[in-house]
Order: C-alpha cells, then structure tokens, then sequence
C-alpha cells in the first residue's frame, strides 16, 4: 500500500522524505519490523517509541511517524511528523485493513464487572439468530467457528484490525468485543466505528492503573465521548455512574435497568440455581442462566439485539436458549451432593453481588463456604474491601492465593484480612496454597452445602513468580471431590 492511502484522514504536519513509499507492513514495536514497513513512535506507559527509531531503520523500516523528528534523519527514510501517534495509530491500521470495523456491526461493551458475560452472550445471541459473528473477550477470540486464545481484554489496535479484516472475510457481519479501560485510556480502538457502546456498571478496579475512581471514571466515559451521531449508546441507569456515560455522547442515547423506568426495564419473578423466570418489557421467559448481575448482562444483551433490528420474540428466543458463560456462575455436583460455584468475581462488587445471589437462593439450611484471593501486583486498596464482604456474606471463609505474580502470597492474604470485622474472625481461616484451600473446604462441607471458588474463574492457571503454571478451579475441584470421596 502506498503511504499516502495510509495517511488518510490524518492531520500531517510535515513530511521529510519520498512522499509515497510502498509499504507492506506496519508496526509500533520496532522488534516486529521487517523490510519495507511503517513505524509509528508511540510513547507508551513504560517506553517511548522514538527511542528505537533508529532500531527500526536498522531492521528494514522504509517510514516513521513521530511526533518530534530524531536529531538524525536518514537520507532514504520518510519522515512524518503528527500530533498523537497513539491516535494516528489507530487510523493508520484501520486504513491498512481496509477499515474493517466500518463493513461490520461492531459493538463495545464497557463497565467494570460483566463485559466478559454479555459480549459472549451477545455472539451467541446472533449464533442462534443465524448470524456468523466475531467475539473478542478476556476468554477468547472467536471469527465464526474458529477459535483463538485471548491475549489482552482489549488487544492492540493493530491485532483488532487484522482481526476485523479476518471477521469480514469469512463472512461475518456483527463483531462483539469487550471494550477494557486499559484500552480506552491507551488508545486501542482508536480509529473503530463503533454501531453500539453498551455500560455495565462502574465499580472499585484496576486502581493501581488509573490511581483514582474519578480517573477511572472518565476513561470509561472517553468510549462514549468517541461515539459518532449514527451509533447508539446503552447505558445501566441502576448504576449511580451510568448517566454520566451518556453526558456529552452525540449518540443516540438508550437505558435499561431493573429499579428504575428506564427504555429496557427487566424484573424477576423467580430464581433458583437452575435458572430464572424473567419478564422484559413486558415479556416473560425462562433462562438457565441465575444471579441478579445476569439479568444486567441478558437486560444489556436484550437491549443490543433489538437495537440491530431484531424483534422482541426473535430476541426472547435466542436469548432463552443460552448457556451458562465458562466460569460465571459455573455450577458443579458432586457424588456425595456438595455444591460448587465457580465465579470470575474477583472485584468487591462482583463478589457481593454473586454472594448476594446465592444468599437469596439458598434456604439457609446449608452453609456457605467462599474461596478467594486477590492478584498481586494490582490494586491494593481493594483487598480489605474484599476481606470484609466474603466474611460478612458466608458461613465460612478460606481466604487464599489468586494469582500472586511477584507478591508474597502471604502478605497479600494478610492485607485482606485487615478488612475482616471483628464479629466476624471465627468465620475465617488463610490457606496459601489454593488446592490445599480447596481440600479443606470439601473436608469441611457437608452434603447440600455450598462452594464457592471466587476470582479465577475461566483462567487455566496461576501465576506465581512470573511463572503461569497450570491451574483450573473447575479440574481441582472434581479431582479433590473425586479423591475424597473414596
């Protein structure tokens, strides 16, 4: 592609150099250049790009976009200059691709907890409307029925891109990705049009990222602030945040909630674990799926599907034949009749809210054992937060490791039982090691009791030391209920 093509919509304020070199690749990591390719210095949050501009001239690089030229220019390099690289990133690989994002219904949902949950129920959604789609969530990345591991929330801007391009090629027409605030805040869906931007909600996270909530806050609101006149923005009016998405948002503007009067409005009339009666603007219908944080995320999924156009019995339909998402509120049995809940909660809200919803469920007559941790090398305000809720909503609590990373697990552990409320130390015990926390709560349960294994959910594994080594909540628990009940 000649560079020109490349520079559309750009705002250039100089270039130095041959005006249209071919380039046939594009990079921002000057370890991924190869002959021939356009190299756009980023400042990124550990490194600046255009202190390896010249690495990437050495490896084959033919152009660079800066914002400030290097003291030395190369006689046969292009040179860009412009404001943002970030930006110009983002709509430089949207050109490469061909703009995929505008030949597909692309829609991104934002919020703290349930992106993950309603952009996987979203793609079943159209699978079973008959609609080949792309997914690309913290689980997985889906093109139609090929599936790829998942690498970040929100990938690079250039993996999306040749993702979308991949997605219209086979045929695809909706794509439905999970919309991070890492994303947001360091530009990767830069240069997307988007159909729909969908909010979940907005709680305590990721602050050793951001390091306040009001920061937090308005990169969330930034996905919304992006939206052009002709898309739509869907916002949970329960959610005290949620008006504020819609503030300055030249979208057209659309609510759902369950307390409130909003355009969706969802109401339960019953709930057990296995499954729920819900009626949706007036419609009742069963699904499998239980919890009050999934009638958000089906409210959200409804609201979606209708603002592509389908009906409300063509949604309702598709909608009640849905599965449960790997590891939200996965449910197990054992042979000897303990009960096993398997969560990605790993935010104080998500865990109040999955233990809410199993409070409301139970009958009290069996006791609630919880498992959790909290990754280290994440937010720490967090854990005493956490400590307290699962002590004040379980009978039991084993307080042990999540994913450590570099932290001592131990002190982790003791900095979320800071939080524990005195009336509440009998409740609790620490075991480190997570198989061994797990043993001791199917030692201690009794049949008709209930498990739950909060915080790694979906993941396969625990990373100790920068080392993942393999891990699943769901495999240890049936090898241990297995083993002990020989």
């Amino acid at each position: 592609m000649e560079l020109q093509q490349l520079l559309n919509k750009i705002t250039v304020k100089e270039i130095i150099g041959s005006p249209n070199p071919q380039i046939f690749h594009i990079a921002f990591d000057s370890r991924k250049i190869v002959e021939n390719s356009l190299y756009i210095a980023v400042r990124g949050c550990m490194t600046d790009g255009h202190t390896y501009i010249s690495s990437a001239i050495e490896k084959g690089a033919v152009a660079v976009i800066c914002e400030e030229l290097p003291a030395a220019l190369h006689p046969s390099i292009t040179y860009i200059v412009a404001d943002h690289t970030e930006l110009v990133l983002g709509i430089v690989a949207s050109n490469f691709y061909d703009n995929p994002s505008s030949k597909l219904q692309l829609i991104g949902i934002t919020g703290t907890n349930g992106k993950t949950s309603v952009t996987t129920l979203l793609y079943d959604i159209f699978k079973n409307l008959g609609f080949q789609s792309a997914l690309i969530s913290t689980v997985e990345y889906r093109i139609a029925d090929e599936v790829f591991p998942s690498t970040h929330t929100t990938p690079d801007v250039l993996t999306l891109n040749r993702m979308l391009a991949k997605a219209v090629d086979a045929g695809c027409e909706y794509a439905f990705m999970e919309v991070s605030s890492h994303g947001i805040h360091q530009s990767r869906t830069a240069g997307l049009q988007f159909k729909i931007g969908g909010f979940t909600n907005i709680t305590h996270d990721h602050l050793d990222y951001h390091k306040t909530f009001s920061e937090y806050l308005w990169v969330k609101k930034r996905f919304f602030d992006q939206l052009g006149p002709a898309a739509v923005a869907i916002t949970n009016i329960d959610d005290k945040n949620g008006k504020v998405m819609l503030q300055n948002t030249r979208a057209k503007k659309k609510t759902f909630a369950l307390k409130t009067m909003a355009d969706y409005q969802g109401r339960i009339f019953e709930a057990d674990f296995n499954g729920m009666l819900l009626n949706f603007n007036g419609k009742e219908f069963w699904t499998t799926l239980t919890g009050k944080f999934n009638v958000y995320n089906l409210l959200l999924a409804y609201a979606v599907t209708l603002e592509c156009g389908f009906r409300e019995d063509e949604a309702l339909k598709a909608i009640s034949s849905l599965q449960r998402v790997k590891g939200r509120f996965e449910t197990l049995k054992s042979d000897s009749g303990i009960f096993f809940i398997i969560d990605y909660a790993h935010t104080p809200d998500a865990l109040e809210n999955i233990l809410d919803s199993i409070n409301e469920i139970r009958t009290k007559n069996e006791r609630l054992i919880t498992i959790f941790g909290c990754g280290g090398d994440r937010d720490h305000a967090k854990r005493p937060e956490m400590g307290r809720i699962a002590t004040a909503k379980s009978t039991l609590t084993i307080i042990t490791s999540d994913n450590p990373r570099t932290e001592d697990p131990v002190a982790i552990i003791k900095e979320i039982e800071a939080g524990v409320e005195p009336q509440n130390f009998s409740k609790y015990t620490s075991i480190p090691d997570r198989r061994e926390a797990i043993k001791m709560a199917i030692k201690f349960a009794e049949p008709k009791d209930i498990i739950l294994l909060a915080g790694k959910g979906h993941e396969d594994y625990q990373e100790i030391n920068g080392v993942r080594n393999h891990f699943d909540d769901r495999q240890t628990v049936l090898e241990l209920a297995r083993m002990m009940s020989k």
